[in-house]
């Protein structure tokens, strides 16, 4: 996998942990903008799916395949479900939900890098 895809992944998501944070404090329900940030991570999160199984296809490493597209998929699904659930619950508690949304996809970033350098089996 590439360093700037995760880095890339990473930043966006710490913005949006930023931008939740930010809610928290000012006790706001995510806006629409922040739906559209959670997008725009998204978007590089499914790139980073179809790169990572490609790269997992032309790759020598001693990795556990199901293991490590478990882990892409899981971090494909983990925003939606944070957005959805905040969409339901209008409340702070809601907020809540998509800064621990992003700050898992951070987590798992940081868990891909471990399983593709051989390390985290």
């Amino acid at each position: 996998m590439t360093d700037w895809l995760t880095v890339s992944v990473i930043a966006l998501a710490a913005i949006a942990a930023v931008v939740a944070v930010v809610l928290l404090i000012k006790d706001e329900p995510a806006q629409d903008r922040t739906f559209v940030l959670l997008g725009v991570v998204e978007v590089a999160v499914l790139v980073q799916l179809v790169y990572g199984i490609v790269a997992l296809t032309q790759t020598d490493r001693d990795i556990l395949p199901a293991l490590f597209v478990g882990y892409l998929v899981g971090n494909l699904l983990v925003l939606p479900i944070g957005a959805f659930w905040s969409l339901a619950e209008r409340t702070r508690a809601g907020t809540a939900v998509l800064l621990l949304a992003a700050l898992t996809v951070i987590a798992l970033q940081l868990r891909l890098g471990t399983i593709w350098d051989g390390s985290g089996a």
